[in-house]
């Protein structure tokens, strides 16, 4: 069983940064690929960023290329999500994920956080 939690949302002016965390607890995260997704009201939610075991691959839905980076420290059982140059339209429910199996954008993931509120003000 692998318990996450995120932290690291809160407000933000458009054109801001935040980075959020991932901690886990309970195993070791250097055999899952780690995602970020996030839902927005009224929306379904989205794949937003993911990385796999060996930190070689990492993949991130066409709408935060460029401004968002995902990365990892499996000695410290942590992912992160730096997000700059934030818009309105970023703002959502952030919650990280682990799974085993891929596609890494749409794979079933077994766990997940409570998530982190992002609220981007204009």
């Amino acid at each position: 069983q692998v318990q996450l939690a995120e932290s690291g949302g809160g407000l933000v002016q458009a054109g801001g940064s935040l980075r959020l965390s991932c901690a886990a607890s309970g195993r070791t995260l250097s055999s899952y690929i780690m995602g970020w997704f996030r839902q927005a009201p009224g929306k379904e939610r989205e794949f937003v960023a993911g990385i796999t075991w060996s930190v070689i691959e990492t993949y991130y839905t066409d709408s935060v290329k460029g401004r968002f980076t995902i990365s990892r420290n499996n000695a410290k059982n942590t992912v992160w999500l730096q997000m700059d140059s934030l818009n309105t339209e970023d703002t959502a429910v952030y919650y990280c994920a682990a799974t085993t199996k891929r596609p890494v954008q749409s794979g079933s993931y077994a766990y997940w956080g409570q998530g982190t509120q992002v609220t981007v003000a204009s």
